[in-house]
């Protein structure tokens, strides 16, 4: 059974909101003259397949097929009658496509008329048709309410009066903004979150009218004068007119983009208004899998951290040989390696013998990559280290363990031997092949203070563990990064945390990666490069295509495709040659490399580092 909706208002995480109900009901041939709502009793498949449609993209909220279902706008089609059952006929059907995988919050839109002072309707008037709408939707068990594309501050007032007189559950309350961040009636932003505020709204948002990059403007000032979870539902950019028709052309991936955005601006709860479809709802959700919003992202500069009186930190080059040479700017050399995916562990070994002997410097341990299980990273480094005797650089997400975990889990890592972490967020949880939650009570900025404080004997509230930990500090950084900007200010907040090196994702565009270097050379700690040598065409395209943050050019994959037609073999040896040619465009610039991708072919590895 899924979360009732007060407790994700309360849970701190980021939650997906349905799309557009108009639009793809228009897709499937409505036509814009016929009464939308009526549907819920006229059509009732029609309407659960749209809601369904939404829940298998991951919506966790479906809002009912009400926006217009109050007595005045019914009355045009002469359903006002019906009001109280065409509520609870959506709620019911809303209910049934649910299934227990998502909440339903009743919709309610405006009247479609004037109120008092712009109108003859008084507000009091105003909460009496509403009532009648409230009714309808508790008869059918919504789990809350979002009132939404509400110009009129008063008119939404009366909404939100009707709610609470009926009820205490929850309300979402969502104003419609123009470019410029006023209602048509000339309501701010900030007036409008600030009465919303008073009034004890569980949530409040903007929705309609303006796509994702003026919703995002509005988000940013909203921010600022209410304490309250947030909610933004833009539409699918501004619609266009083509062939006598209203086409919004926003595509999924840009949405899912500002989605991403608005999380970081401080926004609990995303979804998409008109135009917006199932395929919006499910990028969106994917990109926000492992977000949360601004509040919980919370570092401290490692200038305010100060030891235990008497208690010394380990300086780096004496922590392990791998923080050695990063002291010492020595040029250093790993290789990534899976963990098994059952308990056997005589292959991984066989692997890290070879490294050893080749004379890398590391072996870089993957926890649970793309969200599939495999042995624990930390059992794997403490196993390799005791049986291999290389240094292991362990990856370490924060995805899948709270905060008081990952202080136990690095406590007994250190008392075990292991020196090197790789901290990392961790992919989203929707990429892996099962149904799981991510954590995330951190991220990657969060637990490298977490591990600075370690080093200095301190738990984050500031308590003495006794000796410091002996830990060398990693992150990782997207050269790449779709929001460069966005990735840039990550790293900075992770440097100043504590980082001590960083390895980036694989690079295949020597000039893009040298433009990153020029913006990151200020913050003083070294760049190790992630080299990827392409197994074949198919795995090219893979990584271009599905991995998160991989950037693959035109150019390689067109030297991919060329050398395929050859053979699989000459496919191979071009991926060898690339990853080479990098290597040595960028190696000046640069303090390592970090052989990703090629955790089953040692081999290979070795042969693009020339051992």
């Amino acid at each position: 059974m899924t979360a009732r909706l007060k407790d994700l208002i309360a849970d701190g995480h980021v939650h997906v909101i349905d799309g557009a109900m108009g639009t793809m009901l228009y897709s499937k041939g409505v036509f814009v003259n016929v009464c939308y709502d009526e549907l819920n009793l006229t059509d009732s498949d029609l309407v659960y397949e749209v809601h369904e449609r939404y829940v298998r993209a991951g919506a966790e909220i479906l809002e009912t097929n009400t926006f217009g279902a109050n007595p005045v706008k019914l009355s045009a089609f002469n359903l006002d009658t019906k009001t109280e059952e065409v509520n609870r006929a959506a709620a019911e059907i809303a209910r049934r496509a649910a299934s227990g995988r998502a909440c339903v919050v009743g919709a309610i839109g405006p009247l479609g008329i004037r109120i008092e002072p712009w109108g003859p309707t008084s507000r009091d008037e105003a909460a009496e048709f509403f009532q009648r709408q409230v009714r309808g939707l508790l008869d059918g068990e919504v789990d809350g309410f979002i009132l939404e594309t509400f110009a009129d501050l008063d008119e939404l007032h009366a909404a939100y009066r009707a709610v609470r007189k009926a009820t205490d559950l929850p309300i979402i309350a969502q104003m419609s903004f123009g470019e410029d961040g006023t209602t048509s009636y000339g309501t701010s932003v900030e007036t409008a979150a600030q009465a919303i505020t008073e009034w004890g709204a569980d949530v409040v948002g903007l929705n309609c009218s303006v796509g994702p990059a003026a919703m995002l403007d509005a988000i940013e000032r909203l921010v600022q004068v209410t304490n309250l979870p947030i909610s933004a539902l833009p539409n699918a950019g501004l619609p266009r007119d083509v062939g006598n028709r209203k086409i919004y052309l926003a595509a999924p991936e840009y949405m899912a983009r500002y989605a991403r955005r608005m999380v970081d601006a401080g926004v609990s709860f995303v979804g998409g208004c008109c135009g917006t479809t199932p395929e919006h709802t499910e990028r969106i959700a994917e990109f926000v899998a492992a977000a949360r919003p601004r509040k919980p992202t919370v570092y401290v500069s490692r200038e305010a951290i100060a030891p235990t009186k008497g208690l010394d930190p380990v300086p780096l080059e004496k922590r392990s040989r791998w923080g050695r040479k990063i002291a010492a700017r020595e040029f250093v050399q790993s290789v990534e390696i899976l963990p098994p995916r059952g308990w056997q562990t005589a292959e991984m070994l066989e692997k890290c013998r070879t490294l050893k002997i080749a004379g890398v410097d590391a072996v870089n341990i993957l926890d649970a990559p793309l969200s599939q299980s495999r042995m624990g990273a930390l059992a794997s480094a403490i196993i390799v280290e005791r049986e291999v005797g290389i240094e292991t650089v362990v990856h370490y997400t924060c995805r899948d363990r709270n905060m008081l975990g990952m202080i136990s889990d690095l406590l007994g890592a250190a008392a075990a031997g292991l020196r090197n972490l790789l901290i990392v967020t961790g992919d989203p949880p929707r990429m892996g092949t099962y149904e799981f939650t991510g954590v995330f009570d951190i991220d990657s900025i969060g637990l490298t203070n977490v591990v600075y404080h370690l080093n200095h004997g301190l738990d984050p509230g500031g308590n003495t563990v006794g000796n410091a930990t002996p830990y060398v500090i990693g992150v990782a950084v997207n050269h790449s990064a779709a929001d460069l900007d966005r990735e840039l200010k990550r790293f900075y907040w992770k440097v100043d945390a504590g980082a001590e090196f960083a390895v980036t994702q694989p690079v295949f565009d020597p000039r893009q990666f040298q433009g990153f270097l020029k913006r990151t050379g200020e913050f003083g700690i070294p760049i190790i490069a992630g080299i990827w040598p392409l197994r074949s065409l198919r795995n090219a395209e893979f990584l271009a295509n599905e991995v998160p943050g991989v950037v693959v050019p035109e150019s390689v994959l067109r030297r991919m495709r060329k050398a395929n037609d050859t053979s699989d073999e000459a496919a191979a040896a071009e991926g060898i040659e690339i990853a080479r040619e990098v290597m040595q465009e960028i190696g000046d610039a640069i303090q390592g490399i970090q052989m990703t991708g090629s955790s089953g072919q040692v081999e290979r590895a070795l042969e693009v580092l020339g051992r």
